[in-house]
């Protein structure tokens, strides 16, 4: 018996009629009628009353019948398990995370891919900016995050989201308590940077930001982390800038964070190594994921 012979068996029973059932199956009715004999051969019943206009189906057809339907159910339940149990060793999105970030945005991008795309799990891996260009170079990553790299032919950085630039402020300094600041007054106070080295992106960015209010800015130092960064300010090393996304978790009660007057923003940047023959598959979805998120 062959899955081919009940599938035979259930067009007929169904359809209760050969030319039907023939063209159901896609077969001509004479190969259908001779694998329906052969299975009441293997079986020694009969499962049909073939009258002279009508085909009925005995009691050891309709017994079958129920049969045959349950074994296919079980086959198709079998096929889902097997697949199912596939995606679940499919090979990672190798996702790489520079300059520290640490945005809602990131995060609900990774919680949103895993409940659209669960068959494609993510692993991440944290490093610094230049190192993320590096790994997308020698393919040990598939993509990264970063508020920029130096550029580079065969990294590809496309915008995928922004944030608004707040001022971050001592909680002693005598801009705190204000509801709005202007840049060009925040500016007028000694300003800490970030590192050109360890976070280049962000030092780009704040610096043409800077540079379009002032050009003598007064930089008192550059830190290397954002923990480093904020720690600073709040001994009243000088004042800073930052982006929404992670002033939104600062809670403490040294430093005080206030929107800008002026509608600044900082890029976060989706990277990737560009492919002569196209991006492979889990790739180009994730990118397609992340345009959706902005």
């Amino acid at each position: 018996m062959e899955l081919r012979h009940l599938r035979y068996f259930i067009a007929v029973a169904e359809e209760q009629n050969f030319t039907r059932a023939a063209e159901r199956v896609h077969i001509d009715q004479t190969p259908l009628s001779r694998a329906v004999r052969d299975l009441e051969e293997e079986l020694e019943v009969q499962l049909f009353l073939r009258e002279s206009r009508q085909l009925r189906i005995t009691p050891a057809g309709t017994r079958l019948l129920d049969e045959a339907r349950k074994i296919f159910i079980r086959i198709e339940r079998t096929k889902r398990v097997v697949r199912m149990t596939h995606s679940l060793y499919q090979a990672p999105l190798r996702v790489g995370v520079a300059d520290g970030i640490a945005q809602q945005m990131l995060s609900d991008c990774f919680t949103r891919w895993k409940s659209v795309v669960p068959e494609i799990p993510l692993e991440l891996k944290e490093l610094r900016a230049r190192e993320l260009a590096s790994a997308l170079r020698r393919e040990e990553l598939d993509v990264g995050f970063s508020f920029g790299v130096p550029q580079d032919d065969t990294i590809a950085q496309d915008p995928a989201w922004h944030y608004r630039l707040m001022a971050v402020l001592p909680s002693t300094h005598e801009l705190a308590s204000s509801a709005v600041v202007s840049i060009s007054v925040l500016l007028s106070f000694p300003l800490l940077a970030c590192s050109e080295q360890r976070m280049p992106g962000l030092f780009v960015q704040m610096q043409s930001i800077v540079r379009r209010y002032t050009e003598r800015a007064t930089i008192v130092g550059a830190a290397d982390t954002a923990p480093g960064y904020v720690t600073r300010i709040a001994s009243g090393v000088g004042v800073g800038l930052g982006d929404e996304g992670h002033t939104q978790t600062l809670l403490r009660n040294d430093v005080v964070v206030a929107p800008l007057a002026e509608d600044e923003r900082i890029t976060t940047y989706v990277l990737y190594k560009r492919q002569r023959f196209g991006l492979a598959e889990p790739v180009q979805r994730f990118l397609t994921h992340v345009s959706t998120l902005s």
